[in-house]
């Protein structure tokens, strides 16, 4: 070989070199660029997660009475395909609440209760601390009162009430049953009731947190006629009498009592008389006697005795009766 070849061969060899390293440092500075910006990116990345609380170990004859939160909302940073991977049902915050009295009482959540992993961080947690608010879990009857709506039919009254069963038991928070004396129904609507009525009705709960034992009695509506006292001035008339007459005083003051109804259609005429069978004419004192339908009873009467004059001149007609 020529030196002029040697020397060609050797300078090429040497570009070729110098082309190959610069390839090289060029890859290399590619690579670091890369590692660089992908790991810059999973750093800073951020994860809002909504992880579930589980409330645990609860006393024995305790209640919880307020809602306290079923979740709670993290943010976690660190690598995006380490974050990728995080399971909210896995990170389950669990309240252990043996511990607790009753009353209310705070609870403190801190990011080392979330076993997020390596490389990972909680940066956020909202809420931060739960309220909560026990109370004991007690057990009660109290009895079952009607409600009711309208009214019977004019004239009518209810004369009694049937509920069945007669009282329920409540069970719930002592708060509130401890007060409670009674619980209601749904109205009953009473309009224009003449008679006995047989319903289901729905009980309304005290309390939605309050627990009962049935959500409805079996109701029976007695209802009857009205009784009432009333007043009547009839005219005395004379029994068995064949002669003319005069008698003091001409009317009675009574008092009778019965149904409402009975006694706005009763006629004063024929409740007051004395008798005069078997009497002579001249004066008598005689007893006032009332006539009393079924179902009625005297109250008071005025008065007790009623003057009878009696005539020799006998009674020919009706008019003559009325003629004294």
């Amino acid at each position: 070989m020529k030196l002029g070849d040697f020397n060609y061969f050797s300078a090429t060899r040497r570009r070729l070199r110098d082309s190959n390293i610069g390839l090289r440092v060029l890859a290399v500075a590619l690579a670091v660029g890369l590692w660089i910006f992908v790991n810059a990116g999973e750093r800073g990345s951020v994860e809002s997660l909504n992880v579930p609380i589980s409330y645990s170990s609860l006393p024995q004859g305790m209640v919880i009475v307020n809602n306290p939160p079923t979740q709670v909302k993290i943010d976690v940073t660190g690598p995006r395909t380490l974050l990728s991977l995080l399971d909210p049902e896995r990170l389950t915050l669990k309240v252990d609440l043996r511990s607790f009295a009753a009353g209310q009482s705070e609870f403190k959540i801190y990011p080392a209760m979330f076993n997020v992993g390596r490389n990972t961080t909680v940066t956020s947690i909202s809420p931060d601390q739960l309220s909560l608010d026990l109370d004991s879990l007690v057990t009660r009857d109290v009895p079952v009162h009607l409600a009711v709506q309208d009214k019977v039919a004019s004239g009518y009254v209810i004369s009694s009430v049937d509920i069945s069963p007669s009282s329920v038991t409540i069970v719930g928070p002592s708060r509130y049953v401890s007060p409670l004396t009674s619980v209601y129904t749904e109205p009953f609507d009473l309009k224009g009731l003449t008679a006995d009525t047989n319903r289901s009705v729905e009980i309304v709960p005290p309390d939605p947190s309050l627990g009962l034992s049935t959500g409805h009695v079996d109701v029976k509506v007695n209802v009857g006629e009205a009784i009432a006292d009333r007043e009547f001035h009839p005219d005395v008339e004379v029994q068995n009498s064949d002669f003319k007459y005069r008698v003091v005083p001409k009317q009675a003051t009574l008092t009778i009592r019965g149904p409402a109804i009975k006694l706005a259609s009763l006629a004063p005429k024929g409740l007051a008389y004395v008798d005069a069978n078997g009497l002579a004419p001249g004066s008598h004192e005689l007893p006032l006697q009332v006539t009393v339908p079924d179902g009625m009873q005297l109250v008071r009467q005025s008065p007790d005795k009623i003057r009878l004059r009696m005539y020799h001149e006998k009674l020919t007609t009706t008019a003559d009766e009325h003629s004294s």
